[in-house]
């Protein structure tokens, strides 16, 4: 399969300035693709665009990821409001951990990680506008639609700052051009406005061409809405945002209808491969084989192996027959920041209440004595004292570690 086969399979397609998709296989090129440091961690998201950037890196595309140290201080304009100023200190945290991430995800060693504020500390003011800004006319800029969101009838207005924002992001193609002689950026389909700034750039100041590949914005198909923080839907790859157990059971819990989708974006399978599972899947779907498979690799994408099989034993006792027993001190560890946990020696009522599955005593006997409560995974119909390490169970999705 070839690259462009393969961006096309898998839904990476949105707008673009080539020709023809299929240029992109004539020759490997130097491409980057960057996010801004608003927050500590990236999204899932933000994981389909860098798991699009590894399909260009297996073609032998040479890749650089960019941070927006300068881009992160003015803030990517919203459709709806201005975003608020981060202080630098923030900024230089949530750097270091969108590198780490990005490393963990495209496990690249030839990654070369730059950040915009290296070079925008130097440029003087009049010196941008006399370069960049007199490249550009308000009339293009104003018909942008981000500008046009922000400005039109019922719009909340927008800064200049963030009005710049094209600018200075275009500049930042201009200047890796120059740098590493970058000649193509990757991006959601949200920026592509932006990378064609850049372009501009490029072809009047360098003359030269360059190029912009676009892919869609993913769509959680449980909400219609795109994954993001400002949708208030982030599902994030970061474990103390979103626990690598919640993380496996987002993925777990997709639907039939998106899960092929979401493998096609979230996993490394080819054509042959998910044309196997789906047909096993729709054999069996009782089983979920493609949400379990879903599940797994994409876990395995941003936590690893080790914490991957971590959580798939948790579940296995959380929802099967596995004993508790069989779980290693790591993965305890682990359950501990999924569920809440409880000290030996407790009774189950007392269990029930001081973690908030039920409000009272008096209702958390109700429970006990109407068989909706079990301990590792056996009805109990008297309210016991649990002196080993055990899983309370309520319902199908309510748990307690004894542990």
């Amino acid at each position: 399969m070839k690259l462009s086969e393969e961006l096309v399979w898998r839904g990476f397609v949105a707008e673009n300035t080539l020709k023809n998709v299929s240029d992109l296989d004539e020759r490997a090129r130097s491409f980057y693709w960057g996010t801004d440091p608003s927050a500590d961690s990236l999204h899932v998201g933000h994981l389909a665009a860098l798991m699009m950037c590894a399909c260009f890196i297996r073609y032998g595309y040479k890749p650089y990821l960019l941070v927006g140290g300068a881009t992160g201080q003015i803030g990517d304009p919203k459709d709806n409001a201005e975003r608020d100023l981060k202080p630098m200190d923030e900024i230089e945290h949530n750097k270091a951990a969108l590198v780490a991430q990005i490393r963990q995800v495209v496990q690249e060693e030839n990654v070369v990680m730059v950040d915009n504020w290296d070079w925008f500390r130097e440029i003087k003011y009049i010196d941008f506008l006399r370069t960049v800004g007199k490249e550009f006319s308000m009339t293009q800029l104003l018909d942008r639609k981000f500008v046009q969101d922000r400005v039109g009838e019922g719009g909340v207005g927008i800064s200049y700052a963030e009005f710049s924002y094209s600018l200075i992001q275009g500049y930042d193609f201009l200047h890796l051009y120059r740098e590493y002689g970058i000649d193509m950026q990757l991006c959601g389909a949200d920026q592509f406005g932006n990378c064609v700034s850049g372009m501009h750039l490029i072809k009047r100041l360098e003359g030269a061409e360059a190029d912009a590949w676009s892919c869609p914005l993913i769509i959680d198909q449980a909400s219609g809405r795109k994954f993001g923080k400002s949708e208030g839907n982030a599902v994030w790859l970061d474990a103390e945002k979103t626990p690598v157990f919640d993380f496996y059971q987002f993925w777990l819990n997709q639907s039939d209808d998106a899960v092929e989708d979401y493998l096609k974006y979230y996993t490394l399978m080819m054509p042959d491969e998910l044309a196997e599972l789906m047909a096993a899947h729709f054999e069996r779907p009782q089983d979920r084989l493609a949400q379990k498979r879903l599940a797994e690799e994409a876990t395995t994408v941003v936590h690893g192996r080790e914490a991957t099989e971590s959580v798939i034993k948790i579940t296995t006792v959380l929802f099967g027959k596995m004993d508790v027993d069989t779980l290693s001190e790591a993965d305890i560890s682990l359950l501990e920041k999924t569920i809440p946990t409880v000290g030996r020696g407790a009774n189950i009522s007392e269990a029930l209440v001081s973690t908030g599955v039920a409000k009272s005593k008096s209702e958390a006997r109700q429970l006990i004595v109407s068989d909706a409560i079990s301990v590792n995974n056996e009805k109990v119909g008297e309210d016991i004292e649990i002196a080993q390490r055990a899983i309370i169970k309520k319902g199908k999705n309510k748990f307690i570690l004894v542990k």
